[in-house]
Formats: structure tokens, sequence, C-alpha cells
């Protein structure tokens, strides 16, 4: 017989039960906001002071990149030269955040550019479907199918002109991924009732596009320019290592990388060591800016991430 003075619970467990499981999951939910409060002020500030830096070092410091010494060639560091010198004599210091202004706008301009392909590439796809939607993905596939540092080399190769056959070659590559989240988030917002309710009212397919689907997708686009920046910059590092980037007179990080690859084999290890820390350091800050953008930007997956 059942003793009714004695409460059944679903399950035969008791309701009490449930109060750690939710004291664990909101001190996991606490813990994740606050790693990514704290990933967010470290990048930010890491990413202001490498700006600084790259700004206002050539006037602060009073020491110009060109200048060549080769009477302190190959010096290590020191407290006239912090970063020490390359082998042509120029302070190594002033020559890395030089290159590193250069890597990052010209970085920052593939990202755009690349951005704004995917994104118009995914709007249309995503928005006509059909057999255009087919064509368009399967173009999409086979871009992907190619190794993007490899096709980047082959774009280079063909049109040698310095700066502008770099951001070719990087944004030809890197759009692929872009008009892929492009063009779920439009096919998911097609779904939906207020894009019936437009377009039984009347709306053109262009203005429900132009009203209702890009406002949606700018965020999205956005988060996916931040994210390419640190691809774009390790790519524009390697075609430059390579001696397929920018012009060797130009600073940049793989120049600097790539005129100390023969001075690492003398002992000089600050040629190659200082100015890799530095650019590992500016990916880093802006990877963990992304990421806790992207995290605000979608509660949904922020909040799937937390339990």
């Amino acid at each position: 017989m059942v003793d009714l003075a004695t409460p059944v619970t679903s399950g035969g467990a008791d309701t009490g039960d449930w109060q750690p499981v939710a004291r664990s999951r909101a001190g996991r939910s606490r813990a994740a906001r606050t790693a990514n409060r704290l990933r967010l002020v470290a990048g930010l500030a890491t990413l202001v002071l490498l700006t600084v830096g790259a700004v206002l070092l050539p006037w602060l410091g009073g020491l110009d990149e060109r200048l060549v010494d080769y009477g302190a060639v190959l010096r290590p560091p020191s407290p006239t030269h912090l970063f020490g010198t390359d082998e042509a004599g120029r302070d190594l210091l002033s020559r890395t955040f030089a290159g590193l202004r250069v890597s990052l706008l010209v970085a920052a301009l593939c990202a755009v550019v690349s951005t704004a392909l995917g994104a118009l590439v995914g709007t249309v796809s995503g928005a006509l479907g059909g057999w255009t939607d087919r064509l368009v993905m399967r173009c999409v596939d086979a871009v992907n199918a190619v190794p993007h540092l490899l096709l980047g080399i082959v774009i280079v190769a063909l049109y040698r002109g310095g700066l502008l056959a770099v951001v070719a070659s990087i944004a030809l590559t890197h759009w692929t991924t872009v008009a892929r989240i492009v063009r779920a988030e439009v096919l998911s917002l097609r779904q939906r009732p207020f894009i019936d309710a437009a377009i039984s009212g009347g709306a053109s397919r262009w203005r429900v596009v132009r009203r209702h689907l890009l406002p949606a997708i700018v965020p999205q686009a956005a988060i996916s320019a931040v994210l390419l920046l640190p691809h774009a910059v390790w790519h524009e590092t390697a075609l430059s290592f390579l001696g397929l980037g920018l012009p060797p007179h130009m600073a940049s990080i793989g120049n600097i990388l790539g005129d100390g690859r023969g001075s690492v084999l003398a002992g000089a290890w600050w040629t190659v060591v200082l100015p890799s820390v530095l650019l590992v350091a500016a990916t880093l800050a802006v990877s963990g800016i992304a990421s806790t953008w992207r995290d605000r930007l979608v509660p949904r997956r922020r909040s799937e991430l937390s339990l």
C-alpha cells in the first residue's frame, strides 16, 4: 500500500535534487561570462597598445625603420635597440611596428573586400534559390577544393603588382566562408512569418531583400570580417615570407621574417622571434575580440555553450 503522507515525485527523484544542478549551471554561466569579459578586455588592451605603438612609435621613438647603419649590424636587444638590429643595421623595434601597421592595414582591406564579395554571393544565392543556388554553391565548393595558400600564390604569380595583387589573392580565396554563412542566414530568414507576410502584401523580391534580409545579415557579415583579419594577416605574412607578397622595400611582418631567416643561422634569434611574438599577439587579440562579439550577438549559441 502507498503511504499517502509520503510525497510521490516523478521518476522517484526528489525535487530538491534539481537545486544543486541549477546552481552548478548558474555558476558555469557566470564563469563563462567572466571569461568572455576578461578575453574582451585583454584583446582590446593588446590591440590598442599595438595600434598605438604602430602609429606613434616613429614619432615618439625618433627612430626611422628605413635608416641603414652597417656599423650596428645584428646587434642583440639592448637599451638602445630594444628588439636589436637586423642584417642591415636597422632598428628592429621600429621596423617591426611599421611592418605590423602595414600588415594590419592590408589585412583589413582584404577582409572588407572578401566580406563584401561573400555577402553579395550569399545573399543572391539564398534569395533566388533554385538552380541559381545550386550553381553558386557548386562554385563555392570548387573554390574550397583548392588550398587557399596555393591558389593565392597562383594569383600573385600571375598578377605581380605589389599591394593590389596581394589583396586580390587573399580576397578571392576567403569569400567562400562568408558566402556560406550569409546564405544560411538568408535561407533561415526566408522561413520566417514576416517574410511571408511581406510577400503576401505585394512586396517585390528586391524590397524584401533590402528591407528585411540585408539588415539581418549585416551583424553576421561584420563578425565574419573581423574573424577574417587574423587569416588575412597570416596569409599576407606567408606570401611576403615566400617573396611573392609586398615589395621588399615595404616593411611588413612577412618581409621582416623573410629577411631574418638567414640571420637566425648566425645566432641572431631576435630577428625572427620578436616580430613573431608581436604577430601572434595581434592575431590572438583580434580573434578574442571577434569571438566575444559573436557570442554576444548570438545569444542562443552563448546559452548552449554555458550549459
